[in-house]
């Protein structure tokens, strides 16, 4: 028999994660441990249930004997009032993305997704230069991105998003959170001179993603002096990536963070320190794997028009 001291049962909620790469990380990483460790979407979507319903989905993962559970959209912050406890970085962004269940039956909400990207950003651009960075996008995503970049120590940092009220927001939050830096919220209208005396560019919109092509601006303004950050991992490479390449800069792609909050999450399920290169080469295969398989079905038609 299995208990919950022996093994580990782990769940993802939100509304359309079935696809999710979450679930083949953590349970290649635990075999690579020697653990039973099993992980299983729960999709909203899937299951026809609301977002709201994420308290009782925690209760019931709470009585059938899971040991944690990962968090995404849209019930980052709907999950936070049924929890037991919250730790401090959770609390300050509002947001939860991992939830362990003690053999108690206790509750506690911590956030990767902040400290996922701090570590990606730590290991993947080291000695950035942290003068002046322009981050775009204040979403949830762009939030616990823009928690990380000042925690790591950045002086000023103008958040850009086309809603306007929103970077504000953010950039009230964050100023009470980091006295001691410049947060500011501005428009789209100024991003040429912002990227002009920026040292670096962190993108955190759905621009770069396969069903939104694109840059999220115009990268001839790159220079090799610039470093670049993207939060897209789907594709790897996205259009930002690319141009920042050609541009000279030093690059952080998306993957990146992707994988660092599952080092997290991982470390925090079961106390057991990850390897995280070996989950970042994982990643890139079922990365690769997917981009296969989606690009063997774009040919499909016209083998069979063919035939």
């Amino acid at each position: 028999m299995s208990l919950t001291t022996e093994s580990f049962l782990v769940g993802l909620i939100g509304d359309g994660v079935l696809p999710s790469l979450t679930p083949p990380m953590h349970e290649r990483e635990g075999a690579a441990h020697g653990l039973l460790y099993l992980y299983r979407p729960i999709d909203l979507a899937a299951l026809g249930l609301v977002p709201e319903s994420v308290g009782e989905l925690v209760r019931s993962a709470r009585r059938l004997g899971y040991n944690g559970l990962n968090i995404t959209h849209p019930c980052k912050q709907l999950v936070i009032p049924h929890l037991d406890e919250v730790d401090p970085d959770a609390a300050r962004l509002g947001a939860v993305n991992t939830v362990v269940i003690g053999a108690d039956g206790r509750t506690v909400g911590h956030n990767t997704d902040w400290s996922g990207f701090l570590t990606a950003f730590r290991t993947g651009l080291p000695d950035a230069a942290l003068g002046r960075v322009v981050q775009l996008g204040a979403g949830g995503a762009g939030s616990a991105v823009a928690y990380a970049l000042l925690t790591a120590g950045v002086e000023r940092l103008a958040i850009v998003d086309v809603d306007r009220t929103r970077a504000e927001s953010r950039a009230d939050e964050l100023s009470a959170l980091f006295p001691g830096a410049s947060v500011e919220a501005r428009t789209t209208a100024e991003l040429a001179s912002l990227l002009a005396a920026a040292d670096g560019v962190v993108h955190c919109t759905p621009t770069g993603m396969a069903a939104h092509p694109g840059t999220p601006f115009d990268t001839s303004q790159l220079t090799p002096r610039h470093w670049v950050a993207d939060i897209v991992y789907r594709p790897i490479d996205t259009q930002l990536v690319r141009d920042a390449r050609a541009a000279g800069c030093r690059v952080l792609d998306g993957g990146r963070m992707a994988v660092g909050q599952a080092v997290d999450a991982f470390r925090i399920f079961t106390g057991i320190e990850p390897d995280a290169e070996r989950m970042r080469a994982h990643f890139l295969e079922l990365i690769e794997e997917e981009a296969r398989q989606e690009a063997a079905q774009a040919h499909a038609p016209l083998a069979a028009g063919a035939a």
